[in-house]
């Protein structure tokens, strides 16, 4: 299945791994198209190398490579001229607005709603939703393909292995309490 549905994710919901990874499981499925840019990789690497002292830009880049290359044109390009025009409370954060707008996107998953008002973001038809709302959203429209992305990702944890519960407290600890909430309903599919 593929979907012309278009989403552009953040910095801060591709910063913690989990999450990250969780979301990029969810773009393998074809349940919507996710995209991102460089800025937007330049951005939560730099946070993360900032507080984790542990990993290094090596080990970022090879995550960001990954990304790029197995989700399907996933990077935006050619949207930097967008930037100068957009206002947002944040001037930092215009470039995400400007990528989504290039890429066609509906919709912004971010942590940061305040960041992109409605009312900033209504004149690109375009919304800023939680990653929570996001997943609850999906899970009611594509059910199956969701929990077949999450137990492949819960699969491909290994060090350490978790079991559906240990799993669903993780990604209770990213935010995701709805989403939680409603997975929990099909812990053994998971």
């Amino acid at each position: 299945m593929s979907s012309h549905f278009t989403v552009v994710y953040d910095a801060c919901v591709l910063y913690p791994a989990p999450l990250r990874d969780l979301l990029m499981h969810l773009a393998l499925s074809d349940l919507y198209r996710a995209r991102w840019s460089d800025m937007i990789h330049d951005e939560w690497t730099r946070n993360v190398l900032a507080s984790r002292p542990d990993l290094n830009a090596e080990q970022l880049n090879r995550t960001r490579q990954l990304m790029n290359s197995n989700v399907r044109d996933c990077l935006v390009n050619g949207f930097e001229y967008l930037i100068p025009s957009i206002t947002l409370p944040d001037a930092d954060d215009r470039h995400v607005l400007a990528a989504a707008i290039h890429s066609g996107a509906s919709l912004i998953v971010t942590f940061n709603l305040k960041d992109f008002p409605a009312e900033a973001l209504k004149p690109y038809n375009l919304a800023a939703q939680h990653p929570d709302d996001f997943i609850v959203d999906l899970l009611d429209l594509h059910p199956a393909g969701v929990l077949e992305a999450v137990a492949g990702h819960r699969r491909s944890l290994k060090k350490p292995p978790k079991t559906a519960d240990e799993y669903l407290d993780t990604l209770l600890a990213q935010g995701l309490t709805q989403s939680v909430a409603v997975m929990r309903q099909w812990t053994l599919a998971i």
